[in-house]
């Protein structure tokens, strides 16, 4: 059996991921990446960045928005991302479709607990929404959330999420879930941002007038194509970090493992799968440093991390769920986070890192803050997912 080093995966991570040698175009990245994480607006921009040479926030957007070579799209884990445009169709297949089936029951529960309809009334409660969601979008104007509230009443209702009296309980108004299921179902897409590049405030259209001509895989063919590129992104993973990532069962892992030939390789830890012929050796790469956003692809690729990552600094790089926020990268291995000076008005960009990384590292790093700062030119990134060393909880 091949076996492939950590020291090999983190020459992998930092050829195949753009991190070391940089890629022409957003569309290239992407690709390469397989997904991009898009639950927080800027991380979307700030994961290109890091990976595209001369990047700009009007790239990005182009791409998004003008020319729909990107695509965002609810999948994997319940978690938004950006697709390539070719891959959409393997993931309203399997990953969005299993997550618009969740996403249907959890919001028959809210109707039901609501008291908004019930029993077989929901079904018709949803089916009349759609209907009138669909009717107000076909004349191809995009609309946010709350302006399609203001055309369908029945979306302006309250709903109750998590269980009463939970830190994650509360109200929310139905219409963004109802817009989140008619999404996850490949019904309607996220068009143009209505808000700063940074902020998640999507204007919604129907798929009919974003994407033309484009039809689901069925879910094997789907869950399949969606692997294969985990794999040449990711490769070698576990079981394990593969079933976390795509959100699935073994079943339809290991079904699709089978289909694609996937070969069995031994790793530090244990063992773990690449695509057939994908077993050689990465050349050595030069000394490298990267700043990466929060819920960054690389960073949430793997759900067994010690290859890349201290164990003893995964509390305070990532939350209890497993996101990670900001990162601060050497040689292939996590050595901190980045955050913006609260208390200077051109939000220059700090790091918070290891007291032993070296001083050539620290050069680099250095010089990746100064230019992620000129990138930034005083825009101020919030996180949602900040980590606890982000909030400012020392590494060990």
């Amino acid at each position: 059996m091949p076996h492939l080093t950590d020291a090999e995966r983190r020459r992998r991570l930092a050829v195949r991921h753009g991190l070391a040698q940089p890629f022409a175009t957003v569309e290239d990245a992407t690709r390469a990446m397989t997904v991009l994480h898009a639950t927080e607006s800027a991380s979307v921009h700030l994961s290109l960045w890091a990976r595209v040479a001369g990047v700009s926030v009007d790239d990005v957007e182009q791409a998004l928005y003008a020319d729909r070579t990107l695509i965002k799209q609810m999948a994997m884990r319940r978690t938004l991302f950006v697709f390539p445009r070719d891959l959409v169709p393997a993931a309203w297949g399997s990953a969005s479709k299993r997550v618009a089936v969740q996403t249907r029951t959890q919001l028959t529960k809210m109707l039901t607990d609501a008291g908004i309809a019930d029993g077989a009334a929901i079904q018709t409660w949803l089916d009349t929404a759609a209907e009138q969601v669909t009717e107000l979008l076909s004349d191809g104007v995009a609309r946010t959330a709350r302006e399609i509230r203001d055309h369908v009443p029945a979306l302006d209702g309250r709903v109750s999420y998590g269980g009463e009296g939970t830190k994650w309980s509360g109200a929310t108004p139905v219409g963004p879930v109802v817009l989140t299921l008619l999404g996850a179902e490949g019904r309607l897409m996220r068009a143009a941002n209505a808000g700063h590049w940074r902020l998640n405030k999507p204007a919604w259209t129907t798929t009919e007038h974003w994407l033309k001509d484009v039809e689901p895989l069925d879910e094997t063919a789907g869950y399949t194509e969606l692997i294969r590129r985990w794999l040449a992104t990711f490769g070698p993973g576990t079981e394990a970090d593969i079933v976390w990532w795509l959100g699935s069962t073994k079943t339809a892992v290991r079904r699709a493992l089978a289909d694609l030939n996937a070969v069995e390789v031994s790793i530090d830890n244990g063992t773990g799968w690449v695509l057939p012929g994908d077993d050689a050796e990465t050349p050595e790469v030069e000394p490298w440093a990267a700043l990466l956003p929060a819920l960054d692809p690389t960073v949430m690729g793997w759900k067994e991390r010690d290859f890349y990552l201290d164990p003893a600094d995964k509390p305070f790089l990532f939350d209890t769920n497993g996101n990670g926020g900001t990162t601060a990268w050497w040689n292939g291995r996590i050595v901190g986070c980045w955050v913006q000076d609260a208390d200077d008005p051109a939000a220059p960009v700090r790091l918070i890192i290891h007291a032993d990384v070296d001083a050539h590292a620290r050069k680099l790093l250095d010089a990746e803050a100064d230019r992620l700062t000129a990138w930034l030119d005083g825009v101020r990134i919030s996180n949602v997912y900040a980590s606890p060393q982000m909030r400012g909880q020392r590494l060990p």
